[in-house]
């Protein structure tokens, strides 16, 4: 069995840390390197963010030894079109008003990869699993001075869809309907702890 102190999390983000601890595992978190599949190389919303949450896994396999890494995305959907991350003021302002009042798909992929003991040979398929939360989400109408004000007190501008539910963002949604609220937060802990019970880790066995 793999030792609990073995865990990486492919993230700097406070919420998914927090996400993390509550399985009351050890664990370090490192930035994730490499680029991002962008939607318009992978127009299929559920691909995309199963690509993603591989690829940051992936790019930090090279600097470890002997764990798993975890890694996760997200990609909102709306009438068959991705919303990435805003990057901006003024797009988050009109991702907001394009989602108001309409239902669309929160879609957070989770992915574990096994760093080998030894250093892996160039080429090396590493062993890696994804998993697939899907929530359907409405936020209410808004204004244009609303989603402005909104965008300026939670900035989430690196969030799919422009809000942060875990934030002030949980004042925009009119409902929020899934199987795991966990994974709109950013990390499906539910898929999660089905992948790392299948990599020897259970969060629940006494004897790790």
């Amino acid at each position: 069995m793999l030792a609990a102190v073995n865990l990486v999390l492919a993230s700097t983000s406070p919420y998914r840390r927090a996400l993390l601890e509550r399985l009351g595992l050890p664990f370090r978190a490192l930035p994730p390197g490499g680029r991002e599949v962008t939607p318009a190389e992978c127009p299929d919303p559920a691909r995309l963010a199963a690509r993603n949450a591989l690829g940051k896994a992936l790019s930090l396999l090279g600097g470890q030894r002997d764990c798993l890494i975890v890694g996760s995305d997200q990609v909102v959907c709306c009438g068959g079109e991705i919303f990435g991350k805003p990057g901006s003021e003024e797009r988050a302002v009109e991702q907001l008003l394009r989602l108001a009042g309409r239902e669309h798909e929160l879609l957070t992929a989770v992915a574990v990869v096994r760093a080998p003991a030894g250093a892996a040979a160039p080429g090396d398929d590493a062993p890696g699993e994804t998993a697939l939360a899907v929530n359907q989400v409405r936020l209410r109408p808004l204004t244009r001075a609303e989603a402005l004000a909104y965008v300026r007190a939670d900035r989430p501008l690196d969030c799919a869809g422009a809000y942060k539910s875990e934030a002030l963002g949980i004042a925009l949604l009119e409902y929020l309907r899934g199987d795991d609220p966990t994974a709109v937060v950013g990390l499906p802990l539910i898929a999660l702890s089905r992948l790392l019970r299948r990599c020897g880790l259970d969060p629940l066995d006494p004897g790790r």
